[in-house]
Parts: structure tokens; sequence; C-alpha cells
């Protein structure tokens, strides 16, 4: 045992080597905290730096994906739009051959009626629809004593 104090490195009770708690600084005569360790600081600092390089790269990934939704919005738009001018005139022409194929029948002036009054017919079965789902979602959002009036 009396060999484990002799070898350097080895600390113990009386082996003269100073304890981290017994340290005084000479510029102020008092003793450190025990606590702080400068590595702290850095670790501190590098965190707060990776923490910034984490900021930067969601940001860019953020605008990066914002963008491409954008993108992919706006084409997404455009055909929305063809298809509609597309089933636009694909109504058109439906309406065309409908007063073509009644005109033998009705003539031209009653296949236009028969055309045109069955037209206005959806159109207001349509709108008659919507306008009960209106109805009823305004329902929703009213308050109970607004129902009864």
């Amino acid at each position: 045992m009396q060999e484990a104090h002799g070898q350097t490195g080895a600390k113990g009770a009386g082996d003269g080597s100073p304890d981290p708690n017994d340290i005084v600084t000479e510029d102020t005569g008092e003793t450190p905290d025990p606590q702080f360790d400068p590595s702290l600081l850095e670790e501190a600092s590098a965190l707060i730096d990776n923490a910034r390089t984490y900021a930067e790269a969601e940001l860019g990934f953020q605008k990066t994906r914002a963008a491409f939704a954008g993108r992919l919005v706006g084409a997404s738009l455009g055909l929305v739009i063809v298809a509609l001018i597309l089933l636009h005139i694909a109504f058109l022409a439906l309406a065309v051959g409908l007063v073509l194929a009644f005109e033998p029948l009705a003539g031209i002036w009653g296949s236009i009626a028969i055309v045109f009054g069955a037209l206005i017919a959806v159109v207001v079965l349509l709108g008659w629809g919507a306008f009960k789902r209106a109805k009823k979602l305004a329902s929703l959002f009213s308050s109970p004593d607004e129902e009864s009036s």
C-alpha cells in the first residue's frame, strides 16, 4: 500500500498533491467555484452555434418547400382552369348536338326551346340544392333565438 503513495499520479491523503477545492487564485485570493468549468462555456457556445445552424437550415428547407408547393399549386390551378374551359366547351357541344338532334322532331326553334328549357331546369335544380345547403350552413352558425324569427 505504501508503494502506491510513492507512484507518480497516485493521489493520497498525504502525498502533497493539491486538492482542487483548496486552490487559491493569485489575482483575488479567493477560491474558484468548484462547479465552474470553462469547457461549459465552449459547449454552450457550440450549442448556440448548432441551434443557429439548425434554424438557418430549417428556414431554408421551409422556404424551398413553400416555393415548390407554390409551383405545384400554380401548375394545378392552370390545369384546373384548362379543364373547366374544356368542360364548358363540351357542354356547349352537347347543347348544340341536342338542338340538332331534336330539330327533325320539333323544328329548329322547338329544339332550341327544348334544350334551353332543360338546361334552365338543371340550373334551377342545382341552385335550389345550393340554397338549401347554404340555409343549413347558416343555421349551424346562428344562435337558437335567431332560428325562431
